[in-house]
């Protein structure tokens, strides 16, 4: 039985950044994370526990970063903004803001998308729209397990949820950083495991 799955409760599918300037190559800044996203084959894996969250009627949202044009609500205090801001990537409206093809957001899905912030709660309104909706689980997938993955499951935890990391839909930087994530950091504030023990457990609540 995983924690935070249990007949019941009302989980959500949260996909973190999965997006054409993010994760597909030729159009990302962080090569090494697009050709983490393509070995680990985790693209399909999300799409299948997607369609799982759909058909029982879980909420899938799509968590994605779109900038202003001008990048005037961006902080100047970190090494991945002032790249954004260098390369003028991943503005509101551009194909780099698109999700990627196998992951575009479906009727019933929800796109969340923040101008600002590393961390998928900081300044926005996810929390209230969870809260609205009774959501008591997150089920984690998409990138980075380095940061935006691990920000949401420090975040989530400490706003009260149960948190559920599904691994092998997640990717890092390099294998040795997502290794490392998955096996000192994540298991302190979330549960590890992998999409297929989600869809077993999904199917028989």
């Amino acid at each position: 039985m995983i924690r935070g799955l249990e007949p019941g409760r009302k989980p959500a599918l949260l996909i973190s950044e999965c997006q054409r300037g993010v994760i597909e190559r030729g159009m990302t800044d962080f090569p090494g994370l697009a050709d983490q996203v393509e070995e680990r084959g985790m693209v399909p894996r999300i799409a299948a526990l997607a369609q799982q969250f759909r058909a029982k009627g879980h909420p899938v949202i799509h968590l994605h970063v779109a900038h202003r044009p001008d990048y005037a609500d961006l902080p100047k205090t970190s090494l991945i903004v002032a790249r954004s801001i260098k390369n003028q990537r991943m503005r509101l409206g551009t194909a780099e803001a698109d999700a990627v093809a196998a992951l575009a957001p479906q009727a019933s899905d929800i796109l969340h998308s923040r101008t600002f912030s590393l961390l998928a709660f900081n300044g926005t309104d996810l929390d209230a729209m969870l809260r609205h909706r009774g959501i008591q689980t997150l089920v984690l997938a998409g990138v980075s397990t380095n940061i935006a993955i691990n920000g949401l499951a420090v975040c989530g935890s400490d706003l009260g949820y149960q948190v559920v990391v599904a691994e092998d839909c997640t990717a890092g930087a390099s294998a040795e950083t997502h290794r490392f994530m998955v096996s000192n950091a994540l298991p302190l504030y979330s549960t590890v495991t992998d999409s297929s023990a989600i869809m077993a457990q999904i199917e028989g609540a």
